[in-house]
């Protein structure tokens, strides 16, 4: 505003100026007319009378007075008989002149000639002397462009001063101008000092509108706070974009996924990685299509859902939803092995039952076989209820359900209880079995508890060495009870002994099957402490021995 203030206020001063110097040029060069003209009527006068007084000698004596002044005597045919500047003879005849016409009808006469060449304006004046002849005096004077270029020096330095002075002016008014409306605070337009009363209504529009903008902003400030509340707390990962891909907002656990943060915000789409499933996704969406995918990252499994977003029928972006699937991967996948393997184990016992009823049906076993044969029916039969009691244990605890109560359990006299039942199988093995430590209390099932407990001195007892040992221990820890299963047997290689909890997992098939095992019973194990929220570690060394531990975190003691 201040440079438009200054640009008028110098326009208008050059305007001025202008003005001024041809109105002044114009006075003064009518003035320097009337001037001339009446100079030269006097003189006409003077030199008439001087004429009639003394005759034609009297111009002679006057043409080297003269000056600048041309006299010239005109007969009344228009003659000329006399003139100052040339010869009379050699002129033409002056009876067309304007001023001579004039002079013989009137008794005086004037006319102006322009000469454009010479840039000069004559004067012409004519008296009727009472001979009949005709007296004429002319004066030139310049033409207004060249008075003005022969001013030009000082009429340029009055442009320049007058310039000057104007943009000073002009500096200097636009700055008092504009000072009141600098000062105007935006924020609280009607407390301003020093301001124009005509801005009153202008100020007052101002506040107004200062105010629905607080209320918009306050009320905008608090949809994102609560947009971005809720989107914080989400387990799914949320992306929203514009029209053209760049990221709008981003939630926690999307800068998880992604491993970004806030600073992505701004940026491109393309900033959340180069997976080309999840780029063909954002393009798809961004294109008005909606789309989905699989994809991996960071041994992770992710769904990711591209939607597009439009507002009166124009494309305004676009909203990303991250899933984590990899737990339902994992699970679909279980749920496959788990199929695989019970259809594998329920073949075996099966086969073999169906096996040896045919040979007793078919009449091709010996009377004195048949007890044999009865009892190898039994023991598979024995293994096949063993095998679906497991898997209907394992499948209610994976779905964290159990038909028992709740109560407090002692653990330590839970472990003798299991010790006492399996010391016949100890014996049977040649293992020594003992149970120490001290009395700790917990909330749990007492069956569940029996049947990780009874599980882990089992499998303790089945792969164990020759006069060996199986120390079942039970004591207090500033983290909760711990109940620790350690035996001097065959082992748990390294690369297996991050799957020996997966359900029907073998370390050794051929051993485990001739010890009868299902390949359940640690991941009841596993099971049983989840139930419990209880920590499950595992310590072995091949041909050394195993230690597991059973670490829970509530106690009542």
């Amino acid at each position: 505003m201040k440079k438009s203030v200054f640009r008028s206020t110098f326009l208008v001063a050059l305007a001025v100026l202008a003005a001024s110097l041809a109105l002044i040029m114009g006075v003064l060069y009518n003035y320097f007319s009337q001037q001339l003209t009446q100079e030269l009527k006097n003189e006409t006068e003077y030199v008439a009378q001087g004429l009639e007084a003394g005759g034609e000698d009297y111009l002679s004596g006057l043409s080297n007075q003269s000056g600048s002044t041309r006299i010239t005597l005109i007969d009344a045919d228009g003659t000329v008989l006399y003139d100052s500047k040339a010869t009379a003879s050699s002129m033409e005849n002056h009876s067309d002149r304007e001023e001579v016409q004039e002079a013989l009808e009137s008794g005086t006469g004037q006319s102006v000639r322009y000469s454009n060449t010479l840039s000069e304006r004559t004067v012409n004046y004519a008296v009727l002397l009472e001979s009949g002849q005709v007296l004429r005096l002319s004066g030139t004077q310049m033409t207004v462009w060249a008075l003005i270029g022969g001013m030009l020096q000082p009429i340029l330095l009055v442009v320049a001063v007058a310039i000057a002075l104007s943009g000073l002016l002009a500096y200097r008014t636009s700055k008092r101008v504009v000072e009141p409306l600098n000062k105007v605070d935006l924020e609280h337009p009607l407390e301003s000092p020093d301001v124009y009363d005509e801005l009153a209504p202008f100020l007052t529009r101002i506040e107004r509108q200062n105010r629905q903008i607080r209320e918009q902003i306050q009320a905008l400030k608090e949809q994102k706070d609560e947009f971005d509340t809720i989107t914080y707390q989400m387990d799914e990962g949320l992306v929203v974009l514009d029209h053209k891909g760049n990221i709008l907002s981003i939630n926690r656990r999307g800068e998880e996924i992604f491993g970004v943060n806030q600073s992505c915000v701004g940026q491109h789409c393309i900033a959340l990685g180069r997976s080309v499933k999840v780029i063909n996704v954002l393009k798809q969406c961004l294109n008005g299509i909606a789309s989905q995918e699989e994809f991996a990252l960071n041994d992770r499994e992710y769904s990711i859902l591209g939607t597009p977003v439009s507002l009166a029928d124009e494309k305004s972006g676009a909203v990303v939803l991250l899933l984590d699937i990899t737990q339902s991967h994992q699970a679909e996948q279980l749920r496959r092995e788990f199929s695989a393997n019970v259809s594998h184990e329920l073949k075996t016992p099966l086969t073999s039952i169906s096996g040896y009823a045919e040979l007793m049906q078919s009449g091709l076993v010996k009377q004195e076989d048949m007890v044999s044969f009865a009892g190898k029916i039994y023991q598979e039969a024995t293994r096949l209820i063993q095998l679906v009691e497991d898997i209907l244990r394992l499948s209610q605890l994976d779905e964290g359900e159990t038909t028992f109560h709740q109560d407090s359990v002692e653990l330590l006299g839970l472990a003798q209880q299991v010790a006492g039942r399996l010391e016949p199988a100890a014996y049977q093995h040649g293992v020594h079995l003992e149970v120490t430590g001290e009395p700790c209390t917990i909330e749990g099932y007492t069956q569940v508890l029996d049947e990780m407990i009874y599980n882990l001195v089992e499998n303790a007892i089945k792969y164990n060495k020759d006069n060996g040992s199986v120390t079942v221990t039970v004591q207090k820890q500033p983290g909760g009870p711990v109940v620790s299963v350690a035996d001097t047997g065959i082992g748990i290689p390294i690369e297996h002994q991050g799957r020996v909890f997966e359900r029907f997992y073998r370390v050794d098939k051929s051993h485990s099957k001739a010890t009868g095992g299902t390949g359940l019973g640690l991941s009841i194990v596993k099971h049983g402490a989840l139930l419990h929220n209880a920590k499950l570690t595992l310590d072995s060394r091949e041909n050394v021995g195993t230690t597991i531990q059973i670490q829970f975190s509530d106690t009542t003691d």
